[in-house]
């Protein structure tokens, strides 16, 4: 692997390394909260998404936002705690471009001129190289007629001139974008060069994978005893890719086996960063020209995501 592992390992001899990005759709304090105080009690932290608006539109799986009061509270009260605040699109609805100006500079703020992480949202027309759009090629092609072209016009906020165009906004303010998931735990070993910067996609300065863990039944599923054995084994980085509302502490109670799983992983000796701290160790200062992938390392990429969509693995 050509990245900072193999020069350095991880700090302070740390086995292995892993974060969670928590994807903020249906968040609310109550679904919520009890996930982030187990995380706390066993050390482990993670980078929170979250809108900024409610917004005008109509919204795609929806829950709080930064106008909320108590939700902000809530969310200010975890950066204090060391957890890193990211950005889902500033509102859970298709926002033009000054709305998006207005949700970022919103979030500096509330949050500092921190080092923002960003995952774009399902049903948001302002997405930045989505849908379609993450692949190039006969790539592009198949993902297409999987998708049987419903996200070939879904992105347009690299697209300059159009009225949700966000593209400069995106290259000044947001360090780096999630792009492909897997099922697979060591996220460094699916992409090698994460996180990494797409020529072709100048938009974007790095781009970084991840592991599924989408749901409380994916997360269990994925996330096995003998996966995670697997994972520190190989020294390797996960960067954990899930939605935390999505059942993990049903009725304001974390999920027993789910409590399980997470004192196993803080058991293990490993680096638990946040999502930026992670990927700043990988790149360990390096410019976007020494970070940029090759044609041949990003239709590796681009192949070993398609496989795993054919077989419903990923998203």
């Amino acid at each position: 692997m050509t990245n900072a592992l193999t020069r350095t390992g991880w700090p302070d001899g740390r086995r292995f390394a892993l974060t969670f990005f928590d994807d903020t759709d249906w968040a609310t304090r109550e679904n919520t909260a009890p996930v982030y105080d187990l995380l706390d009690s066993l050390g482990l932290r993670a980078t929170k998404s979250v809108w900024m608006f409610r917004g005008a539109g109509e919204p795609t799986n929806a829950g709080a936002t930064c106008e909320d009061r108590d939700y902000l509270e809530w969310v200010l009260t975890l950066k204090r705690k060391g957890f890193q605040i990211g950005l889902h699109n500033v509102a859970p609805s298709t926002s033009p471009r000054e709305l998006t100006r207005s949700g970022l500079n919103r979030f500096r703020e509330l949050f500092g001129d921190e080092r923002l992480v960003h995952c774009n949202h399902v049903g948001c027309d302002e997405n930045i190289y989505w849908g379609a759009a993450r692949l190039a090629g006969w790539r592009r092609a198949v993902y297409n007629t999987l998708t049987r072209g419903r996200n070939e016009h879904n992105s347009r906020g690299h697209h300059e001139g159009d009225e949700l165009f966000w593209g400069d906004l995106c290259r000044e303010r947001v360090s780096y974008v999630r792009n492909f998931v897997f099922d697979d735990l060591n996220t460094l070993a699916m992409c090698p060069r994460m996180p990494y910067h797409d020529p072709s996609k100048p938009y974007v300065n790095y781009w970084f994978a991840s592991a599924n863990g989408s749901s409380l039944r994916r997360f269990l599923n994925n996330f096995t005893y003998e996966k995670i054995d697997r994972l520190v084994a190989g020294g390797g980085l996960c960067v954990a890719y899930v939605h935390f509302a999505a059942g993990f502490a049903a009725g304001g109670k974390v999920d027993a086996e789910f409590r399980r799983r997470l004192e196993y992983i803080a058991a293990q000796g490993g680096w638990y960063p946040t999502v930026s701290t992670a990927l700043d160790y990988l790149r360990a200062g390096a410019t976007t020209v020494e970070r940029s992938i090759s044609a041949v390392d990003l239709r590796r990429l681009e192949t070993r995501w398609l496989a795993r969509k054919l077989v419903g693995g990923t998203s």
